[in-house]
């Protein structure tokens, strides 16, 4: 299984907009973190989408260990 590359050991603070499609950055190669900038392809790892259900700021997973992707769990602290 391919590996993830490790983007910052920190969530990335973002300021999502209802009713917006993001596409999280899930192999960690992207130039636009924490969102997909197709840096992935070839890779095997897809990003996952997530849906805004209303406007507020979210922390997105930086260190893409996180088992509740794409927010943050507190995974990089084990880093």
């Amino acid at each position: 299984m391919p590996e993830s590359v490790i983007a910052q050991k920190a969530p990335f603070a973002v300021e999502v907009e209802a009713g917006q499609d993001y596409f999280w950055c899930a192999c960690g190669r992207s130039g636009k973190q924490p969102f997909c900038d197709g840096s992935h392809k070839g890779s095997g790892i897809t990003p996952l989408k997530y849906h805004a259900e209303q406007a507020k700021t979210l922390y997105f997973c930086g260190c893409k260990q996180t088992r509740t992707p794409p927010l943050c769990d507190g995974q990089h602290k084990q880093l």
